[in-house]
């Protein structure tokens, strides 16, 4: 399998070549274009974060229920995927270690990625994010997508994250939630509202546009119904 991106940051699109006999797993509604010899079918998986209960825990996480699972009969299949919002795409190569992503970044994988909800606490919930996480484990590619650019953050101590801006970090990190300004007041006039501090060693992975402030601020401007 070979995954090349394209048109980073602002338009991200990964091409994806498939040797016959293999497979890639991705959320529904994820496929652009594909050869037409690839076969295409809806599964819910087996095993870690398969079955109907893996299907409805990824739903509490802003996933879709169903996985699409595209198969190559040939060599030299490909297959377009693309991320809903406009914004970039990262490739991060999965060795058996856990590694946390945001509700909703989730878009494609290898057939030996594993995807499970992962509990954050409920500080996740009081940061204005979703309580629940996606676990990603397992061996082989994964597709991470955002909303603008994707940088890439090595931490070493301590790094503080506006919470809309968090795209995916590894486990080695821990974070907590709190205010950017230790003044209630000062939080709210400076407009920063509650960031997480991550500390530990490990790489994080930030998204240079908040998705909810988006939201709102296209909203406000919309007319009533």
């Amino acid at each position: 399998m070979e995954i090349k991106l394209l048109h980073q940051p602002d338009n991200a699109i990964a091409h994806v070549t498939l040797d016959a006999g293999e497979e890639i797993i991705a959320q529904a509604g994820a496929m652009v274009a594909m050869s037409g010899n690839i076969n295409a079918s809806t599964t819910l998986r087996k095993g870690k974060g398969g079955g109907i209960m893996g299907g409805l825990k990824r739903m509490l996480a802003g996933e879709s229920l169903f996985l699409s699972v595209f198969r190559a009969p040939l060599p030299n299949s490909e297959i377009w995927f693309a991320p809903k919002l406009m914004g970039d795409l990262l490739l991060y190569e999965m060795w058996g270690d856990e590694f946390v992503v945001q509700a909703s970044s989730y878009l494609a994988s290898g057939p030996n990625v594993d995807i499970d909800l992962g509990w954050q606490g409920f500080k996740s919930f009081f940061s204005g994010e979703s309580i629940f996480w996606l676990s990603i484990s397992g061996q082989g590619p994964l597709l991470v997508t955002s909303f603008g650019a994707i940088y890439e953050v090595d931490v070493d101590g301590e790094y503080v994250v506006d919470t809309g801006h968090i795209v995916a970090f590894e486990k080695s990190l821990s974070f907590t939630v709190g205010k950017a300004n230790p003044s209630w007041i000062g939080a709210f006039l400076g407009g920063e509202g509650l960031v997480c501090r991550f500390r530990g060693k490990g790489k994080l992975y930030c998204q240079t546009h908040n998705p909810g402030a988006f939201g709102s601020l296209v909203g406000s401007q919309l007319p009533p119904r």
